[in-house]
C-alpha cells in the first residue's frame, strides 16, 4: 500500500477531509445555528428577569462566519504561543491547533469561548501525542487558570471531535524526503527498481539544477548541494509549522500534498527535481497534481500572520466586545455545567440544571441507588 492509500483508511480522511464548497456552507450553518440559539437563551434569560413577560432579543447582533473565524484563528496563534513557551513538541502543537479548528467546525464562539477551549485542546493534545506533563504541572504555566477550567471543556472538545484523536501531520513526510534528496547529492541514492537512471547521473541532474532567484549560494560540489537542500528544508519546515496550521490547508490536502507544495514554495526547482525522479516515465509528473500542489501553495500565501499587527488586534478588540454581547448566556459557565453533568446532567434545552431540579432527581432514583450492587433481595 502506498502512504495515499493508507491515509484514505484514516478518520483524518473520512470524517475531516473537506472541499473548500462544503466546508464553508457546514461554516455557515453552524453561525446561524448557533445565532438562534443565542437568541432563544437571552429571551429566556430576560423573560425570567422580568418576572415571565415576553421579551425581545432581535435586535441582538451576533457574530458572522468571518468575524468567527478571525477569533478562532486568533486563539490559535495563542495556543502554538503556549506551546512554545511549554517547549512541546511540534507535533503537540499541530495537534493542538487542529482540535481547535475541527471543534468549531460544529460549535461557534458565541457558544463556547476559545479562550475557555484553547487550554483544554492543548491539554488533550498532549496526551494523545504521548508527551506526559501533569495537569498540576500545565495549569502552574497558565496565569488565572485552574485544573477545573482545563479539564472542564474536555468532554465537549472530545465529543465535538467525535472522539478521532489522530491526527496525520505532514513533518514525516518532509524528513523523508530530505533524506532521499541527500542521497542524491551525494551519489547514495538507489534509485527504484526498473529505473533507467544511476545515481552518478542523478546527482549531476541536480548539479545542474536552474539557481534560485537571488540565491547568494552557487552549487559547484556535493556539499554545495547538501547546503541548498538543508536551506530549503529549514523553510519548508517553517511553513508547516505556521502557515499550515494557520489556513485550511489540512481539511484540503492529504499530508504528502502538504510537505510538497511546502517544500515547492521553499525551493522550486528543487521540488519539480523529486518529483521528477518519482514519475520516471515518458509521461512526467501528472499536471492534476502540480495544479492541486499550486493550489495548496496559493492558500499557504494566503496565511495569517503569526504575530499580528496593530491594525489585526484592533479587529480582533472589537469582535471579542460584539461576542460580549451575544454570547450564549447558558454556555458561560463551563465548570459549572461539568459538575451539573457529573451530578446527573443537564435539562433537555441544554441548561445546567439548579439545585432544587437536582435534589428532586436524586429522590426519584433513591430507590435504585439503595440497591445491592447484585440487585434486590428476592423475596420467598
Amino acid at each position: 500500500m502506498t502512504e495515499d492509500e493508507i491515509f484514505r483508511t484514516t478518520t483524518q480522511y473520512r470524517l475531516w477531509s473537506y472541499t473548500q464548497e462544503t466546508l464553508a456552507a457546514l461554516r455557515v450553518s453552524t453561525n446561524l445555528r448557533a445565532a438562534v440559539r443565542v437568541r432563544d437563551a437571552l429571551r429566556r434569560r430576560r423573560s425570567h428577569e422580568e418576572n415571565g413577560e415576553a421579551a425581545s432579543v432581535s435586535q441582538v447582533n451576533c457574530l458572522t462566519v468571518e468575524e468567527e473565524q478571525k477569533l478562532v484563528g486568533f486563539y490559535c496563534v495563542k495556543a502554538m504561543e503556549f506551546a512554545d513557551f511549554c517547549e512541546f513538541p511540534t507535533n503537540v502543537k499541530a495537534t493542538a491547533v487542529q482540535y481547535l479548528k475541527r471543534f468549531y467546525l460544529s460549535n461557534s464562539p458565541m457558544t463556547y469561548h476559545p479562550k475557555q477551549l484553547m487550554p483544554s485542546a492543548l491539554f488533550l493534545s498532549t496526551k494523545t501525542e504521548n508527551h506526559y506533563i501533569s495537569l498540576k504541572n500545565f495549569v502552574a504555566k497558565l496565569p488565572k487558570t485552574t485544573a477545573e477550567d482545563v479539564v472542564a471543556p474536555e468532554f465537549l472538545l472530545t465529543q465535538a471531535l467525535r472522539f478521532t484523536f489522530d491526527v496525520r501531520h505532514p513533518q514525516r513526510g518532509l524528513e523523508g524526503g530530505f533524506m532521499e534528496l541527500l542521497a542524491i547529492s551525494t551519489g547514495t541514492y538507489h534509485p527504484a527498481p526498473g529505473s533507467q537512471t544511476s545515481s552518478k547521473s542523478l546527482q549531476h541532474e541536480m548539479l545542474d539544477l536552474t539557481p534560485l532567484e537571488n540565491a547568494k549560494l552557487k552549487v559547484k560540489s556535493s556539499a554545495d548541494l547538501k547546503t541548498r537542500i538543508q536551506i530549503a528544508h529549514g523553510k519548508a519546515k517553517e511553513i508547516l509549522k505556521s502557515s499550515a496550521l494557520l489556513t485550511d490547508a489540512y481539511f484540503f490536502y492529504t499530508p504528502s500534498q502538504l510537505w510538497l507544495s511546502a517544500f515547492m514554495k521553499a525551493d522550486g526547482p528543487l521540488a519539480n527535481f523529486y518529483l521528477e525522479t518519482k514519475f520516471s516515465g515518458s509521461q512526467g509528473v501528472p499536471p492534476k497534481l502540480l495544479s492541486t500542489l499550486q493550489g495548496c501553495i496559493d492558500l499557504l500565501a494566503q496565511s495569517p500572520s503569526v504575530k499580528p499587527g496593530e491594525v489585526e488586534i484592533k479587529e480582533l478588540t472589537r469582535i471579542d466586545k460584539k461576542l460580549y454581547k451575544c454570547r450564549n448566556p447558558e454556555k458561560i459557565d463551563l465548570v459549572g455545567i461539568n459538575k451539573a453533568h457529573k451530578r446527573e446532567g443537564e435539562t433537555k434545552d441544554g441548561a445546567a440544571l439548579d439545585d432544587q431540579a437536582l435534589k428532586k432527581r436524586k429522590l426519584e432514583h433513591a430507590p435504585r441507588d439503595s440497591d445491592d450492587m447484585f440487585g434486590p433481595t428476592i423475596s420467598k
